[in-house]
């Protein structure tokens, strides 16, 4: 099962419909937030996927929710934007938060740089910024978790 990761599109839409492009494959659509308009303007490349979006720090008078849990193919992802846990300041609140739900993997956006990494057995993942041409895809196999950082 291929998740395309992506966040902090800021009205780029041509960025992000190149990604979703480039990962017609994906049957699950992550979006971090901060852009939640943009997902708007790509909905005909989003049709048959599953969608899950949380709100950003820029969606003003979003409805959407600022974090979500999510099981997928087994695994427990934590999504959030990341404003809510300070990650522009570090991210020991975000992974402390991720364990404590028993997240096996963490999905958070906001600071617009890449990051991925394996702590304590739980995947923490920033695809960064669409609009910087950063994205990400993890693959969930039944011999485990592919988080991929990738550029347009």
């Amino acid at each position: 099962m291929r998740i395309l990761v992506l966040s902090d599109s800021h009205s780029d839409v041509y960025s992000l419909r190149s990604a979703i492009k480039n990962h017609t494959s994906a049957e699950v659509v992550v979006f971090l937030g901060d852009g939640e308009k943009d997902l708007y303007e790509v909905s005909d490349l989003l049709a048959g996927k599953h969608v899950i979006a949380v709100k950003g720090n820029c969606d003003f008078y979003s409805s959407l929710e600022g974090n979500i849990v999510q099981t997928i193919e087994s695994k427990k992802i934590f999504i959030t934007h990341g404003y809510l846990e300070n990650v522009k300041f570090g991210d020991d609140r975000l992974i402390y938060k991720g364990q404590s739900l028993e997240a096996d993997i963490i999905l958070y956006g906001h600071t617009h740089v890449p990051v991925s990494k394996y702590i304590d057995g739980v995947y923490v993942f920033n695809p960064g910024s669409i609009r910087d041409g950063n994205y990400g895809f993890i693959d969930i196999t039944d011999k485990g978790v592919i988080c991929v950082n990738a550029k347009l």
